[in-house]
């Protein structure tokens, strides 16, 4: 990872004065107003987040369905987090970085972090359709070292047709499965992913 890179991350004391969980939660109003209130997401450098459990990175992670079917990939060698690399996943998205249109100290907040979220889907895939986009659920997973200093915010993109295109050579082995097809290939989807598919996210 760059050492210079900056992620956006709240203090962990305002997700547990929220209430902490383990796994999902669809209580995303309550938890996103408090998140995003001004002055509560800040700027860390990404190599001192990764060790820090004082704060929690905030991670946009896009399930994307078409037809009862979700787009899925595998992790390669090229992947940003090498602690996922071979693992599957149903989630695309990635760490909010800084830039002159995201700015921290105004109340519509949410709506420039919807904007950072299409640029960095953007960054890893070519989404050449039209879709709708909601968040659905927050995830939280404190039982391993990846989990512990994120926070995933969970959207649903359904997409009109299946054209998606991969730009990261991260990304391996993507196509779009079946809530029964992933089910069968459990064991190597990677943590948040195997939440998601438990908490009946993926659905059909």
């Amino acid at each position: 990872m760059a050492q210079d890179e900056q992620v956006l991350v709240v203090e962990r004391s305002t997700f547990e004065e929220v209430g902490a969980f383990h796994g999902l939660t669809f209580d995303v109003e309550r938890y996103l107003a408090r998140l995003f209130a001004p002055g509560g997401p800040r700027f860390l450098p990404r190599p001192l987040a990764e060790k820090d459990p004082t704060h929690k990175q905030l991670i946009p992670y896009v399930l994307m369905c078409c037809d009862g079917k979700y787009l899925s990939y595998v992790r390669g060698r090229r992947a940003g987090e090498t602690r996922l690399v071979g693992l599957r996943s149903i989630g695309i998205g990635g760490h909010i970085n800084p830039g002159d249109d995201l700015p921290l100290l105004q109340s519509d907040f949410r709506e420039t972090y919807l904007a950072a979220v299409q640029r960095e889907v953007a960054e890893e895939v070519c989404v050449e359709t039209s879709y709708t986009d909601r968040i659905v659920a927050l995830l939280n997973d404190d039982t391993n070292e990846v989990g512990r200093v994120h926070l995933g915010i969970v959207h649903l993109w359904t997409l009109e047709t299946p054209r998606v295109s991969k730009r990261e050579q991260m990304i391996t082995q993507m196509a779009f499965l079946s809530p029964a097809e992933l089910r069968q290939v459990r064991d190597t989807l990677e943590t948040w992913s195997q939440l998601c598919l438990d908490g009946k996210m993926v659905s059909g």
